[in-house]
């Protein structure tokens, strides 16, 4: 049988039950569209558990016989938003006892996955690193390791973090390369901060773009300028979205 919690507001507006008349109101259910109190609606014997910590709240939910869901209406986003439960106090004291017993392991299980999540990024860091001086071989060793680690920032979604980024597409590494050479090589920032449109100023930059990529080309690449970039250009990221490649 699937469970129907109820569902209880935290109204944004002062409100009072229209049963007992008691206000203004903290948290309330609505029916047939009035507001009713927690304890005329027999849910005053809950406690409330606000969210964030996911073991506590799973283990009170499960231990409660009598649970509901809080919400709270977002006017930015026109949404109601979860803002934890109310659960039995018995419930939650279990599930606190449950949550201290198993602590020390539960944070040995955290520092492990943060130690596999890091071996990972630092993995994707190292081959998009390999990458751009295969494509650059005479680029600057720390040049390319700054490179790599700014386009594969986790959850930054820069090239790095793109499928293609992923995959070290040769368009999307020179990408990374070509937006790394626009801000610290060329006079794009300071054209932008005087008021030169971005269009404008990226192909008043191009030449000195490529001028620095050509230097640190491969010899058997030279001269084929963006042919080594396919889909690519000096608009677009590696998604397509202008902009996506810069800092």
């Amino acid at each position: 049988m699937d469970l129907v919690a109820p569902v209880v507001v935290e109204p944004l507006r002062r409100r009072r039950c229209s049963e007992c008349r008691q206000g203004p109101l903290e948290r309330m259910i609505v029916e047939y569209g009035r507001p009713v109190c927690l304890d005329c609606a027999d849910l005053g014997h809950l406690v409330f558990l606000r969210r964030g910590d996911t073991a506590l709240t799973r283990r009170a939910r499960e231990r409660s016989t009598l649970w509901a869901v809080v919400v709270r209406h977002n006017r930015r986003r026109t949404r109601y938003e979860r803002q934890g439960l109310l659960v039995e106090e018995a419930a939650l004291a279990l599930a606190e006892a449950a949550c201290l017993a198993d602590a020390e392991a539960r944070a040995r299980r955290r520092a492990r996955d943060a130690e596999r999540r890091a071996a990972r990024d630092a993995g994707i860091t190292e081959a998009l690193r390999a990458e751009i001086l295969r494509l650059f071989p005479t680029m600057p060793l720390d040049r390319a390791a700054e490179i790599a680690a700014h386009a594969s920032a986790k959850g930054s979604g820069r090239v790095g973090r793109t499928a293609a980024g992923r995959a070290l597409d040769r368009g999307a590494v020179t990408a990374a390369v070509r937006a790394s050479v626009r801000h610290l090589d060329t006079p794009y920032d300071t054209l932008l901060m005087s008021g030169v449109p971005r269009h404008r100023a990226r192909t008043t930059v191009a030449p000195a773009i490529e001028t620095v990529l050509r230097a640190w080309r491969a010899p058997e690449s030279r001269g084929r300028g963006d042919a080594d970039a396919p889909g690519v250009t000096d608009t677009t990221g590696a998604k397509g979205t202008p902009g996506r490649a810069d800092r």
